[in-house]
């Protein structure tokens, strides 16, 4: 049995990497609506603030905080995944695990926002970061987080304008793309009337 030992920060902000078992498939997408609505049963038992998300066909990257006092995020997980699985009556549908990283502070918050927008371009299903639907990218741009030419498109990314982060992600170095956070970026609520992604 492995020792692995799971970070512990209550309230705490995080960035998630979760992955199909198959990593050709394209169920995310197919069964997005199903996803959703996993997404949003768990958020009602167990709330917690989507920061950002994406969903590419096999994997999926998102930023969540936690309300003050709870780090139960595998919990979350494991009733997300539950839920879909059992909702397509399909098993061993996930990797056991996924991975997390603790988001330290608004530089490391600022990275892997960009890093999950950036990801569907970085995968090649889309020249354009506006252009891939299922992304809280949208939600952002609307709350004038993000413009929507953000990124330009894959030909920009260059390995003079991309760097590769020591945690193994990708961030972008133009200066020509700037992005202006809110005075607390890890509080942020969506603007009244919208959601934060998760049931739009």
């Amino acid at each position: 049995m492995s020792n692995y030992r799971r970070s512990v920060i209550p309230g705490g902000t995080w960035f998630f990497t979760v992955n199909l078992q198959n990593r050709q498939s394209d169920l995310l997408i197919r069964h997005i609506e199903r996803l959703r609505a996993a997404t949003i049963f768990t958020k009602r038992k167990k709330p917690f603030l989507i920061q950002a998300w994406v969903i590419l066909p096999e994997h999926m990257h998102c930023i969540w905080t936690l309300p003050e006092g709870d780090s139960d995020y595998s919990g979350r997980w494991r009733d997300i995944k539950k839920t879909f699985s059992r909702d397509l009556a399909i098993r061993q549908v996930w990797q056991p695990r996924f991975w997390e990283h603790a988001i330290r502070n608004e530089d490391d918050y600022r990275r892997h926002v960009d890093y999950v927008y950036i990801n569907p371009v970085k995968h090649g299903y889309v020249k354009n970061v506006i252009d891939w639907p299922y992304s809280t990218f949208h939600r952002d741009v609307r709350a004038g987080l993000y413009p929507p030419d953000w990124a330009g498109n894959v030909a920009d990314l260059t390995p003079a304008s991309v760097d590769k982060t020591p945690g193994g992600g990708w961030r972008l170095t133009r200066p020509t793309d700037p992005v202006i956070y809110p005075t607390s970026s890890l509080n942020h609520q969506p603007p009244p009337g919208e959601t934060d992604g998760a049931e739009g």
